[in-house]
């Protein structure tokens, strides 16, 4: 028999003949492990998970036109929105006002495209339905309450083209829509429609851009937008996305903690647990020691057991700490999480690591047994 056969099977027996102390290690890392893979996918995954909810408050980028002018070019808003990563990119929504009249008061009328809206705005209410073709309009809850209007009624409005000449249509209410801003004193149009009568096409004031990223790549996405398009100044909504980085890393900070805080409950209880054995092997390790075993021995096989350990409650904790992971994130965030690979060996490298500087004083303690004393039973 080998030296390294001798060894393996003496590890094999230790363990075997104290299986209920193992076990108990075992699942002390298993659980440690556990946490950490499932913490450390939900902290790798926040920013995405966290981004698409924060999305729900509204757009976190505006275009509007640079160096002094008024008005945008939808071409150019296109052009920009295609520098935007597709699989972040949740939506841009263009905005044109034109001021009219109906029974004699003045309304700002606002042409977008209402598709948009219902992604960047999903926060606004609408009691009726949404506008489907050019004919159809969304009121303001402040306008209805004003003009005692309400979906399914008509409203007639009227005011002047790009060519001075004047344009009067009628319109049919859709829905009334209530968001506790200014777009309850506003009347809403299809895009299209609006630059028909208006006698002007293909610009608007500004454009409502809402990306699921952070401050950081939003910042380096308006560096590349002004430099590709100069017409362009894309300007953050700072509210917004100070909000999003404040929130993102306090969450990650208390992951970071709780995770911690198992791994050293861990260390812990596998401290305690290889002390015990180290104190029931006392007589072993110093037959052993009288027999001629170095205590180097002595160390590779304790250590050997910890890292056996280390390996078992690694590969326990991968498997429940991704079952722990998707749990989470389907019960908090409502949809499944993205699985990184590399979190395998690096968990995996954790519990093997913990679990040695877990013995590094029990075998500090088999070390300095002396085989005369403990033979002697003292």
């Amino acid at each position: 028999m080998t030296k390294r056969q001798m060894y393996m099977k003496m590890l094999l027996s230790s363990l075997l003949r104290r299986r209920s102390r193992m076990t108990v290690a075992l699942l002390a890392i298993a659980i440690g492990a556990t946490v950490l893979l499932g913490m450390t996918t939900i902290c790798y995954d926040i920013p995405r998970q966290m981004g698409r909810e924060f999305r729900s408050y509204g757009a976190n980028m505006v275009f509007v036109a640079a160096g002094g002018e008024t008005m945008l070019s939808l071409s150019d808003v296109d052009r920009a929105a295609a520098l935007l990563p597709r699989e972040s990119l949740v939506g841009v929504t263009p905005y044109r006002y034109k001021t009219v009249r109906s029974n004699m008061q003045p309304y700002t009328l606002v042409g977008t495209r209402f598709e948009q809206v219902r992604k960047t705005s999903p926060w606004w209410k609408v009691s009726g339905a949404w506008p489907t073709t050019g004919t159809e309009i969304l009121i303001g809850s402040d306008v209805a309450e004003f003009a005692r209007l309400s979906p399914g009624r008509t409203i007639a409005i009227s005011g002047t083209n790009a060519k001075g000449a004047r344009f009067s249509r009628e319109m049919t209410i859709l829905g009334v829509v209530r968001t506790g801003g200014v777009e309850d004193d506003f009347l809403f149009m299809d895009l299209t429609a609006l630059e028909e009568l208006a006698g002007d096409a293909g610009r608007v004031e500004l454009a409502e851009v809402s990306v699921a990223m952070n401050a950081a790549g939003l910042s380096a996405l308006s560096a590349l937008i002004q430099r590709e398009v100069p017409t362009i100044a894309p300007r953050l909504v700072k509210r917004v996305t100070q909000s999003e980085t404040s929130v993102l890393s306090r969450l990650q900070a208390l992951v970071y903690l709780v995770t911690l805080v198992v791994l050293v409950l861990t260390m812990i209880c596998v401290a305690t647990t290889m002390m015990t054995v180290v104190m029931e092997r006392r007589k072993e390790i110093g037959l052993k020691k009288a027999l001629g075993a170095e205590n180097r021995s002595i160390v590779a096989e304790f250590l050997g057991e910890g890292v056996c350990l280390g390996l078992g409650g690694g590969l326990l904790g991968v498997a429940f700490g991704w079952l722990f992971a998707q749990t989470i994130s389907v019960n908090v965030f409502g949809r499944a999480i993205s699985f990184n690979i590399y979190l395998v060996p690096a968990t995996l490298a954790a519990s093997i690591i913990v679990t040695g500087a877990a013995c590094l004083i029990p075998i500090r303690s088999a070390t300095e047994v002396e085989p005369a004393l403990v033979l002697r039973g003292e």
